[in-house]
């Protein structure tokens, strides 16, 4: 079978999807992959995928470019000659489905998140509605990354709930997210000065503004662990973090940043806690990589964060909007004996094992595409 790969960048299949199209790959499918080009093609190539580069305006919403995006993923499928299209992110999903209707080509979608057009009501979040409402009659499986992005599509009836399935987000290779005391023993004397890391893009949306008030709050309390931020800065529509306010926050003590990083996993060894208080996710990346790390965790208590964390069990939740939650959260877990924090690392590594493991998102995959060839 030849199955296209359809993501708003190359980079977002080789680190999320990487577990997937190998898994594919192994079964001896064909896998076109198909996104802008950003330096991760020749990677994906490697692997052993076809690489065909999409021009893409991700952040554009005039309807003229959009309807060229529809003729030219059309081009593509229908040059590529594909058996199957897996979408994810929001145009690829409303377009892409489109265009393989036009061509008779079953797709599978994947809701992997309800972005800023959720989050912000206004116009844009209204044509939101309506391109979904019209594209998703057409794939033959939608997937969603938590329950509440499910019920919602349901509530505003942008899809049939017979089409609809629930993964545990993108799923985690728990081998390569691995933490140090699963070879070694804990170490018995704690780190200092206790960090705090937050993941995230540099988006007002992931929460950086709670973030940065907590971090004050939790100065004028006495308060000196450090507080790291890692990511990439995103400015565009106003809707990130401009490189002069980061300037700011660094002059004056609050956070270390971190930039952005390709891999990871040594930057969050070193970390305490893991702290990401967004308005909403489909299911968080970086708390699933942080989790199977083994670090406990500290989100708001919204659509997707809130599946990651047990409550009191491997971290805390706090209220979304609401620094001095935050800051209370953060001083609570900081308070705990380090035998404590160590108790929660565990159940994270636990609860990841249990329920977010890519083994249990590749065999969905494998599933749907076993009734695809059915039909």
């Amino acid at each position: 079978m030849k199955i296209g790969v359809v993501i708003n960048s190359a980079w977002n299949i080789y680190n999320f999807r990487r577990g997937l199209v190998c898994a594919l790959l192994e079964n001896e499918h064909q896998v076109v992959a198909i996104a802008p080009e950003d330096g991760y093609g020749k990677r994906l190539r490697e692997m052993g995928c076809d690489f065909v580069p999409l021009r893409m305006g991700n952040k554009s919403t005039n309807p003229f470019s959009d309807l060229q995006l529809i003729y030219r993923l059309y081009r593509i499928y229908q040059e590529q000659d594909l058996d199957v299209v897996l979408h994810y992110t929001i145009k690829p999903n409303i377009y892409g489905t489109l265009a393989a209707k036009i061509l008779g080509i079953p797709t599978i979608n994947n809701v992997t998140g309800l972005g800023t057009v959720f989050i912000r009501k206004g116009l844009s979040s209204k044509i939101a509605h309506l391109l979904y409402r019209i594209s998703f009659r057409f794939p033959d499986v939608v997937f969603f990354q938590n329950g509440d992005d499910k019920q919602l599509f349901l509530e505003k009836k942008l899809v049939k709930a017979e089409k609809t399935e629930i993964l545990p987000g993108s799923g985690i290779d728990t081998q390569y997210f691995r933490p140090t005391w699963v070879q070694n023993p804990l170490p018995t004397q704690k780190r200092e000065p206790f960090k705090f890391l937050m993941v995230a893009r540099l988006l007002y949306d992931k929460g950086i503004l709670e973030y940065i008030e907590a971090i004050r709050l939790l100065r004028d309390k006495g308060i000196h662990a450090k507080f790291q931020l890692l990511g990439k800065i995103e400015t565009s529509k106003g809707l990130g973090i401009s490189e002069k306010e980061l300037d700011k926050w660094q002059k004056e003590g609050l956070i270390e940043y971190l930039g952005a990083v390709e891999d990871v996993r040594p930057i969050m060894a070193q970390a305490d806690c893991v702290v990401l208080p967004s308005y909403r996710e489909g299911t968080p990346r970086t708390l699933l990589e942080a989790a199977s790390l083994g670090k406990p965790l500290i989100a708001t208590d919204v659509p997707g964060c809130r599946e990651t964390i047990d409550d009191g069990l491997n971290g805390f939740l706090c209220e979304v909007k609401n620094a001095y939650d935050l800051a209370d959260k953060m001083q609570k877990l900081l308070s705990l004996p380090a035998e404590a924090r160590e108790q929660m690392g565990k159940q994270s590594r636990k609860l990841v094992e249990m329920r977010f493991d890519q083994k249990i998102v590749i065999e969905k995959y494998q599933q749907a595409l076993q009734i695809i060839t059915l039909q």
